[in-house]
């Protein structure tokens, strides 16, 4: 159950669960420890520094899909305060099949919505969601595919998508009630969930993060998800600055090492001598291109 309440003449919707940030904060803030420490910690950052480019590219690389699997955990622990929920996060390849695919792309959802197949049924292709929410009050069931931005994908790609999570979809009652303990779902709608917030089609199915709290029925969910983002990124930041100081601190110690060690005297290169022995000068200069041989 939900009220509304008028906001400048718009309902909005306020629901009975509410993610509370000040209570949320140790998770939240451990969650970030858990993710940043896998390969983006001080010294893993340190560490790709000293290696060169590539491990620094690699580095780089990787905060995206930290990022992602962070905000997967995250909508999981905060789809928590509503006890209505059920959060499946593992074991959810989907198959899609030849017939689902035709139902989706022929016929308009309607004429689609009550049906099931069978999740057993197989085929080469298939879709794994980053999340499957089952509300078991209302046996609605969400499939959540999450995205930290839509801003490089062409329409036809986002439309392909949510084809193919429309045809995945049609097995999700079949696998609730097979697999997980006679969960029922009576309905499956599948949403892209985009952090960026740009980009939305809330009709469509693609909606931004901080549309989140109509999908746990959480009040404040977005915000909670909003501040995780903002926790991780802050976080990876100040590691990274951490570790330039730490590798300008180590480059300059040895500039000073090797300035110390340069004089001339004894067996030393730089002297004209050794004992006693005459050094030939050497010519330093730039490389020269072979000459043609005089006739």
């Amino acid at each position: 159950m939900m009220d509304l309440n008028t906001d400048n003449g718009v309902p909005t919707p306020i629901y009975p669960h509410t993610a509370d940030l000040a209570v949320l904060l140790p998770s939240l803030e451990a969650l970030v420890d858990e993710i940043v420490a896998t390969g983006l910690s001080r010294d893993a950052l340190s560490r790709a520094l000293d290696a060169g480019m590539i491990e620094v590219t690699a580095v780089l690389r990787a905060v995206p899909a930290a990022e992602g699997k962070l905000l997967e955990r995250g909508i999981a622990l905060v789809a928590g305060r509503n006890p209505d929920l059920v959060v499946l996060t593992q074991n959810l390849r989907l198959p899609v099949t030849k017939a689902a695919s035709e139902l989706v792309e022929m016929n308009d959802p309607a004429l689609y919505r009550s049906l099931s197949l069978d999740a057993d049924s197989g085929g080469r292709k298939t879709y794994t969601p980053d999340l499957l929410i089952l509300n078991r009050r209302t046996e609605v069931a969400h499939l959540v595919d999450v995205k930290r931005s839509l801003g490089s994908y062409e329409l036809s790609r986002i439309a392909e998508l949510k084809s193919r999570m429309l045809a995945a979809a049609l097995v999700v009652p079949d696998l609730l009630y097979k697999e997980h303990r006679r969960l029922r779902a009576k309905e499956v709608r599948v949403v892209v969930l985009n952090a960026e917030n740009q980009r939305a089609d809330i009709d469509g199915g693609v909606w931004p993060l901080s549309h989140l709290d109509h999908l746990l029925e959480v009040t404040g969910a977005g915000e909670a998800m909003a501040h995780l983002r903002e926790l991780f990124q802050r976080r990876v930041e100040e590691n990274w600055s951490a570790a330039l100081a730490s590798c300008r601190q180590v480059t300059s110690a040895g500039n000073a090492r090797k300035a110390s060690t340069l004089h001339c005297d004894g067996d030393d290169v730089c002297g004209t001598e050794t004992r006693g022995r005459p050094r030939l000068p050497v010519a330093i200069g730039f490389a020269r291109a072979p000459r043609a041989a005089s006739p």
